[in-house]
């Protein structure tokens, strides 16, 4: 009979830590997919969980949706890449274009890492400046430039009035970390101050709109028209890493703001549960890429980018994504985070909820983060953190994202945020005494 724990010791002798990801890496051993439909997943031996993680973020309709399903295999029996285009990335673009305001031109990858890859170098050729400027603890991605200050702490963060730009990956180019500048998000004043130091030298300020890592609490109309209002003055771009917050809004979560990016990237949901990533925005940006171009500004290309699998997949995700589902998620999101706030008022806990749209995460503070430096987990409260997914995971058969954050898909109900709840308001009884010991 296969295990969990004996698949884990076959993957140790051929992948490295026994995994591909350390996303899904726990203690003792990862858990193994046997099948999955709509909320719930089933492990190889047999255990049904309500997932809330949703691959991180990217399956909107939940896991197998059958539209989906029987468009891809459609597909699938006509081919699956070529060296040709196809018209599936033509439909889908012009859905994308439709549906987005600001969107005049775009591109398709096949990662939300590869799509703010594209969106700097883009931003550095159209502007002829290298460097760029991102929030301290923004999650945009692998790419050297973009991870840069992800996982600041109190002993290399610096002042917030200068955050320190901080390598992820050990061997990271000094170079590299001379061309990120970093400021405090939503912080207006210590922005433009940071911003003015090196004014000639900025391509684009990179935004996450409602950033995860940071504490998931969307950035502030003010702020964004501040930073907007900056590049406009200093010839640089205002760009939007719409990734994970494009579920926010019909049209992303650009669309609760006056003013809009010049660039966004995008991935996770549009690919309907394959992988993607797409860059778009406004054409005279865009036309760095152009390979009709006198001279090739910005060579682009990728063996399996606008594969039609993932745009098929992803263009039917987003039909069904349309603005009365969008409507409808977000307010069963609504209702969760207020039957979670009521069990943390039972509970009798020092915890509070932040979040937007159809996302939201739960911090072991009594108020609300504003700020990275205010949401950063010491290795106690990554401790308590820990010992309550496992809780969850374990013994209620919950899975959540592991910063203690809830990514909602279309297909949970009422039923879903009920049993969310109870599961909640038992684990905060569990980690009750660590909670009190910590604070």
């Amino acid at each position: 009979m296969k295990t969990n724990k004996n698949i884990y010791a076959r993957a140790c002798n051929v992948l490295t830590g026994g995994v591909s990801r350390n996303t899904i890496y726990r203690e003792p051993h990862p858990y193994y997919v046997a099948n999955a439909k709509g909320s719930y997943v089933t492990d190889i031996e047999g255990v049904e969980r309500i997932d809330f993680a949703n691959n991180m973020a990217s399956l909107i309709h939940g896991h197998a949706h059958p539209v989906i399903n029987e468009a891809v295999i459609e597909q699938i029996q006509k081919g699956t890449a070529f060296t040709m285009g196809t018209e599936a990335e033509v439909r889908f673009a012009e859905l994308m274009i439709a549906r987005s305001g600001t969107f005049e031109r775009m591109r398709f990858v096949n990662s939300g890492t590869e799509a703010v890859m594209t969106l700097i170098k883009t931003s550095r050729v159209y502007t002829k400046k290298p460097k760029i400027a991102k929030a301290e603890g923004a999650y945009h991605g692998t790419y050297d430039y973009a991870e840069v200050s992800q996982t600041s702490n109190p002993d290399n963060w610096g002042t917030i009035d200068k955050p320190n730009s901080n390598q992820v990956v050990e061997g990271t180019p000094q170079g590299a970390l001379n061309d990120v500048i970093i400021f405090p998000f939503n912080d207006i004043e210590r922005t433009l101050k940071i911003l003015d130091e090196h004014a000639d030298e900025i391509a684009c300020v990179l935004i996450d709109p409602v950033p995860h890592r940071v504490g998931l609490f969307p950035a502030t109309n003010v702020f964004i028209e501040a930073v907007y209002k900056w590049t406009r003055k200093n010839n640089a771009l205002m760009v939007f890493d719409e990734v994970v917050t494009y579920r926010v809004n019909y049209s992303g979560a650009q669309e609760s703001y006056s003013v809009k990016p010049d660039l966004t990237a995008m991935g996770k949901i549009i690919g309907g549960g394959f992988p993607i990533g797409a860059l778009a925005g406004r054409a005279e940006i865009m036309e760095v890429l152009d390979p009709r171009g006198k001279i090739l500004r910005h060579p682009h290309s990728g063996t399996f980018s606008a594969n039609p699998i993932s745009t098929t997949a992803g263009r039917v995700a987003m039909e069904l994504f349309d603005e009365e589902s969008v409507l409808k998620l977000n307010a069963l999101t609504t209702i969760a985070i207020q039957q979670i706030e009521e069990s943390i008022k039972i509970a009798d806990v020092p915890v509070s909820i932040t979040g937007e749209g159809s996302m939201f995460r739960i911090h072991l503070q009594e108020n609300k983060p504003i700020c990275y430096r205010e949401a950063y987990h010491t290795n106690e409260k990554k401790k308590i953190i820990k010992d309550l997914l496992d809780y969850l995971f374990l013994k209620e058969h919950i899975i959540m994202i592991n910063t203690c954050a809830c990514m909602f898909a279309t297909s949970m109900t009422q039923k879903e945020v009920d049993r969310l709840s109870e599961s909640l308001l038992n684990g905060f009884k569990v980690i009750k005494p660590q909670l009190y010991q910590y604070h």
